[in-house]
């Protein structure tokens, strides 16, 4: 096992990150801006650097300042987290041209899966269900519309090097088509610097399902069953559950097996996550491949009672899998709700500021993933969210309210969040029932907002 490793991030997953370690006797650098000097992650790790100015381009996105650090703490691997550049080919190479490891799956790897035209491909070689769309690229608009006129509207228009909902637009007819493509076309060129772009016929109001897997380097790769995030806002994830109330045995091992032999057909190592639309009736259709820990992954450690971030760290290591498929036991029910500094009353503006009193709740069952403290300043140039607020009950609606009783109870003033919003969400009919989908925040939202 390793003895030292770097952390390529920030805010609670590098908190996150730092308690694992701390619990296998593995030491931590950590790394921040100016602005993150004071930051629980700063002052948790056995050793910090400040690698550059508030800007994430000149500080957690600066690979030569990071990889200076490493080298000069003698670390033996870095962990990158979530964002930033935990799913950067190059910053792998790099790591590993450095002599250390890097916590993930391989630049090559993290390349074709982060193509998602080329991951397409590999699926459908492999006979994982891909939604129907175009083989390959699309250079122009006249291709475009050429494909969507093949599969018919509505269509999806998307950035192969995409993600987080950028670089992406829905088009219900041939009138709205060029626009559409060269919108998402110009955003993606600004957001990843590739403005490749591919065409997926649009499911409409589907279920967002997706499926955790852990993979060694010895070919050995299991699931750890699902997750339903599906309550989401412009494609960014607010609420998640695991399991979901939707998918029966023979659905659930058939996605199972269908992310195994995904994983398996595209090379993966360490910890990532095989994305699913699942239409009304029950027809299900790879998206994506995210090669790094999800943001959502708590819910799933508490389904399962496995540690990711552990796991992460021994398959980086060298060693096997303990695990097999066998030994993955769904227990109960969890739920997973990011409160982010934001007002949903004023088009979810961001609130950064300073929080003056702070309340974390607790009791059985409640796990808070955050890294805010009283007196923590959320500033401006970082993303929104500030804490994930996870809940175990051992059925869905012991669950739900339970999160209900830690909304209710959590106490975060200065700024503004999303937490009302998440409250009525949990008490809202649909929700409750399951009957959601992918829409359910753009159907409701001024029903919630205005209650």
């Amino acid at each position: 096992m390793f003895k030292r490793i770097l952390i390529a991030n920030r805010g609670e997953i590098a908190l996150r990150i730092i308690r694992a370690c701390q619990e296998m006797s593995i030491e931590t650098v950590a790394v921040y801006s100016t602005a993150d000097a004071s930051s629980l992650h700063v002052q948790l790790a056995d050793y910090a650097v400040c690698i550059g100015p508030a800007k994430t381009k000149d500080s957690y996105l600066n690979m030569e300042s990071i990889l200076q650090a490493a080298i000069s703490y003698n670390c033996e691997a870095i962990h990158p987290g979530f964002g930033l550049l935990s799913e950067n080919s190059t910053f792998a190479r790099l790591v590993e041209d450095c002599g250390m490891v890097f916590i993930g799956p391989k630049g090559d790897v993290i390349d074709l899966l982060g193509n998602k035209s080329a991951a397409r491909k590999v699926m459908i070689e492999n006979h994982v269900p891909v939604v129907p769309g175009s083989n390959g690229s699309i250079q122009n608009v006249d291709i475009a519309k050429e494909v969507a006129n093949q599969i018919g509207y509505p269509v999806l228009i998307k950035a192969a090097a995409g993600g987080g909902g950028k670089g992406m637009r829905k088009c219900f007819q041939e009138s709205e088509l060029e626009d559409a493509f060269l919108t998402a076309q110009a955003e993606a060129r600004a957001c990843f610097g590739d403005d490749e772009m591919y065409m997926e016929k649009l499911i409409l109001n589907p279920k967002h399902i997706e499926l955790q897997i852990l993979a060694d380097e010895y070919g050995h790769v299991i699931h750890l069953g699902e997750r339903d995030c599906s309550i989401q806002r412009n494609n960014q994830k607010m609420i998640e559950e695991a399991p979901s109330k939707v998918l029966n045995k023979d659905l659930r091992a058939r996605m199972g097996d269908d992310a195994v032999k995904a994983a398996k057909a595209a090379g993966y190592t360490n910890a990532g996550t095989i994305e699913y639309v699942l239409d009304k009736d029950g027809n299900y259709y790879f998206i994506e491949m995210n090669t790094r820990i999800q943001v959502e992954h708590p819910i799933t450690e508490m389904v399962t009672g496995i540690d990711l971030i552990k796991e992460q760290l021994k398959i980086a290591a060298h060693q096997k899998l303990h695990l097999c498929q066998d030994d993955i036991h769904i227990q109960g029910h969890a739920i997973e709700c990011r409160i982010n500094a934001e007002n949903p009353n004023l088009n979810f503006r961001p609130s950064p500021g300073t929080i003056q009193s702070l309340h974390l709740p607790g009791g059985f069952g409640v796990r808070i993933d955050s890294a805010i403290y009283q007196n923590y300043v959320v500033n401006s140039y970082y993303d929104s969210m500030i804490a994930k607020v996870i809940v175990h009950g051992s059925n869905r609606l012991e669950a739900i309210r339970k999160m209900r009783r830690v909304l209710s109870e959590l106490v975060i003033h200065g700024i503004d969040t999303n937490q009302e919003l998440q409250y009525l969400i949990l008490h809202h009919s649909e929700y409750v029932k399951g009957d959601f989908d992918t829409s359910f925040i753009e159907n409701h939202l001024d029903e919630l907002v205005n209650n």
